[in-house]
């Protein structure tokens, strides 16, 4: 079996590139197995793993749960995290210099790290969602601190309209000066969602302007969704 790190070498990364440039973001099938996915959600009531839990409806997030997973991340998700980044990097160089935003992002995920560990960000971003009927994500930014990556990725770990109907990815796209532009996806088990985590260029008639995205989560209506979502920051608290 191909292991996740060839895995991800393997892919058509200049199609990736270009579709993150045009879109903000690009889909990755099949980047998890069955068995991947199936471990990943039976682990979920693990509580070691976590080092915390978040009833999303005490904080007016959604309906829904999630858990932050705690150093160090388990294999699987350590080796996504640390191969994909370097694909990542360049892509997020190249959105600031259109910007003319002064910052440039290391090569290596651990540079990154580095990074966010001189600003007293320590805490593991990771996380694994679950929503029940009726669970949904309201429209939002995962930032947690100052230094922050502008690309992450959500992993789906069930097969829609098999394991549960609604519950679309969401992204919305506020151009200045123009109604938001709703987009709504829907990956299959294993696959993999690259997205903005804040904003994007796009180009204009006079260079490059910066476009604001947020994600959410559709209502769940029927069954059970997990994702796993990979943010390559870490987190203040």
């Amino acid at each position: 079996m191909q292991n996740i790190q060839s895995k991800i070498a393997s892919q058509n990364w200049e199609s990736i590139t270009e579709s993150m440039h045009e879109n903000g973001f690009s889909v990755i099938s099949n980047l998890l197995t069955d068995a991947q996915c199936e471990q990943l959600k039976s682990e979920y009531p693990t509580e070691s793993l976590y080092r915390k839990t978040v009833v999303m409806e005490r904080h007016r997030f959604g309906l829904g749960e999630y858990k932050y997973f705690r150093y160090p991340l388990p294999d699987l998700i350590q080796d996504i995290r640390t191969a994909i980044y370097p694909k990542l990097a360049p892509i997020a160089n190249t959105w600031m210099k259109a910007l003319h935003i002064p910052l440039v992002f290391p090569e290596t995920h651990a540079e990154l790290l580095e990074k966010c560990s001189n600003n007293n960000q320590l805490k593991a971003t990771v996380l694994i969602l679950k929503y029940g009927e009726g669970g949904f994500n309201t429209l939002h930014q995962d930032l947690y601190g100052d230094i922050y990556f502008p690309i992450q990725l959500v992993l789906f770990l069930n097969e829609p309209d098999e394991d549960f109907t609604g519950g679309e990815f969401v992204l919305t796209q506020q151009t200045p000066r123009a109604q938001s532009k709703a987009i709504v996806l829907k990956p299959r088990k294993g696959d993999a969602l690259i997205f903005t985590t804040n904003f994007r260029p796009v180009k204009g008639s006079k260079g490059y302007y910066r476009v604001n995205m947020k994600h959410g989560v559709s209502e769940v209506l029927s069954g059970e969704r997990y994702t796993l979502g990979i943010i390559f920051h870490d987190a203040l608290s």
